[in-house]
């Protein structure tokens, strides 16, 4: 991949093209709640419909900003990736723990059962075949698309303060205090958070209290929905693996048969989707070359994929984003309606 990228005479992190992303997307989710508060937004169509734009936002950051900057490949200069960053504390979230979550637990465990936090989920859903099956599983595929709308207001008000006491647990947190620390920054963070998406508007806006908050639960639906339809038809899928540690914590194969292995792209064709979802559709890319930026990965594809059939190892893809959804869906019915393995 070095050879592609010295041939083309392209650096592997952001361009223009990155930089206009990213003053897009957070364009899209601070103006609309600016004129909300600035009292622009007088009817309550608009209320929605600016909350409903700032939850496109949101998502667009989560995808197609933050996840760059904390992988460390928006920039060389690593304060810039640690600055862009925090856009994800900006939306409600925090870099730290989702750091540990995606960087470290997904990226290197991806789909071994009780390591890959992405699927370890609640009881009420089984995102492996090695995870305990429970009747009300068989209904997954009918009602999960309810959590996923849900996964964000979670994330912001209980999830971070959950998964951080679990990694200080786990001993991926060290340092004098810097349990404590985390806390105390995850919870500034989030009062500032809250302060602008409910405070404010409710303080400012000539919008009643109980407007204010079915449009911050419609932001955060349409965000959920979106960040779990994109992330999750990466990795459950009907196609790809899903693995079991041994006794010692091992897994056998090699670290890029073993992405290939578990992850599936979609919609490889559409550039303008590409764009508007941070290049997860190219996930195989994301997965083998991390320390790349997403703008770059509908180049390599087809290097990944020509090198893929040659040694003949897997290369999962779906035509369009439908076809993944559809996929996705079948798999939380199977997932749902097979005993545990």
């Amino acid at each position: 991949m070095n050879t592609y990228f010295k041939s083309a005479q392209r650096s592997k992190f952001a361009n223009r093209e990155m930089v206009i992303k990213t003053i897009f997307m957070l364009t899209l989710y601070f103006l609309p709640i600016m004129l909300v508060i600035t009292g622009v937004a007088q009817q309550s169509w608009q209320l929605y419909t600016c909350f409903i734009l700032s939850g496109f936002g949101m998502a667009g950051i989560g995808m197609g900003v933050m996840h760059d900057a904390i992988h460390g490949t928006y920039s060389r200069n690593k304060k810039i990736n640690k600055l862009l960053g925090y856009t994800l504390n900006m939306v409600g979230a925090n870099a730290t723990v989702w750091q540990i979550q995606h960087n470290v637990l997904h990226h290197t465990y991806t789909n071994i059962s009780e390591a890959d936090d992405d699927i370890n989920v609640p009881f009420v859903l089984r995102f492996s075949p090695h995870a305990k099956k429970h009747p009300w599983h068989s209904y997954q595929h009918l009602y999960t698309w309810i959590f996923y709308g849900l996964s964000t207001i979670f994330w912001v008000t209980a999830k971070d303060f959950v998964r951080l006491k679990r990694y200080y647990n786990m001993g991926l947190l060290k340092g004098p205090r810097v349990f404590e620390k985390t806390v105390l920054k995850i919870i500034a963070w989030k009062i500032l958070y809250f302060s602008f998406t409910l405070g404010l508007p409710i303080l400012l806006s000539p919008f009643g209290v109980g407007q204010i908050f079915l449009a911050f639960f419609i932001l955060h639906f349409i965000t959920g929905i979106c960040i779990s339809f994109i992330f999750q038809t990466a990795h459950i899928m009907p196609d790809v693996a899903f693995m079991v540690a041994d006794e010692d914590g091992m897994v056998e194969g090699e670290r890029i048969i073993h992405q290939l292995s578990t992850t599936c792209n979609y919609s490889e064709k559409s550039k303008l989707f590409s764009w508007m979802i941070g290049g997860l559709n190219y996930q195989v890319e994301h997965h083998l070359f991390p320390d790349i930026c997403h703008v770059h990965y509908r180049k390599i594809a087809p290097i990944v994929q020509a090198t893929a059939a040659e040694f003949k190892i897997p290369y999962y893809s779906k035509r369009t984003f439908l076809d993944a959804l559809k996929s996705h869906f079948h798999m939380l019915y199977l997932l749902g309606n097979t005993q545990e393995t």
